[in-house]
């Protein structure tokens, strides 16, 4: 629009220099796995708590929080509970084959499971414990290495997660067993959950050292028995 006083157009404002925002996609959490800790936490509040609650807190399409919910678990004071480690790695064997399997819905595990439980108190004690190493975890995480977090990568992700959650439940004797492959499990879950290839290829060279603690179990409980 021209000034009528002097003929000249009035300058044009000149366009906004501000940064790109840095900030996440909407819906994506700065901390997923502290937020994960902070549900489970959640659902401990009564006396008692289910395996089945914990999971259906993050409902049943929610397959990645689902699968590090039992990885944290069997690397907690929890896993020195009776069969602990074993109902752990049923549930990780479970989600990690539904992942796999080409057009499976909603989560589904067995009710035996489901209804396992422990004392709310010793699941809060447990998930206060696990909050340190959650923060540790959201502070490191961050997008790279993407070739081994997308297809065909991922799917052999998934597998691995599939063979660790099988083979807890046979290793129940062996110690320390069971917490290995749960960090084995938490480090790949997490890397797919952040798009951290990194964290994936960490799970992975820690079951080298499951190897060797296993060979060790077994001379130790060889020797034991005889």
């Amino acid at each position: 629009m021209t000034d009528p006083a002097s003929g000249n157009r009035p300058p044009r404002p000149e366009p906004s220099r501000s940064e790109p925002s840095r900030s996440k996609p909407s819906g994506a959490s700065a901390a997923p796995i502290t937020e994960i800790v902070e549900r489970m936490a959640d659902t401990a509040k009564g006396e008692r708590v289910t395996m089945g609650d914990t999971l259906e807190a993050f409902g049943r399409r929610s397959y990645m929080p689902v699968l590090i919910v039992p990885a944290l678990v069997v690397m907690s004071p929890l896993s020195g509970v009776p069969l602990m480690s074993s109902i752990c790695g049923a549930v990780i064997a479970l989600i990690s084959a539904q992942m796999i399997l080409p057009g499976v819905g909603s989560l589904r595990i067995p009710g035996f499971i489901a209804r396992r439980n422990i004392s709310g108190r010793r699941a809060r004690a447990a998930t206060a414990k696990l909050s340190r190493l959650a923060h540790w975890l959201d502070r490191r995480a961050q997008t790279r290495l993407k070739w081994l977090i997308d297809p065909p990568g991922r799917t052999v992700l998934e597998v691995v997660c599939l063979l660790c959650g099988l083979a807890m439940p046979v290793l129940e004797l062996v110690p320390f067993s069971s917490s290995i492959l749960g960090g084995a499990v938490l480090l790949i879950a997490t890397g797919m959950l952040a798009r951290d290839g990194l964290f994936a290829l960490a799970g992975l060279s820690v079951l080298p050292v499951f190897g060797t603690v296993l060979a060790l179990g077994i001379e130790t409980l060889g020797a034991a028995g005889g």
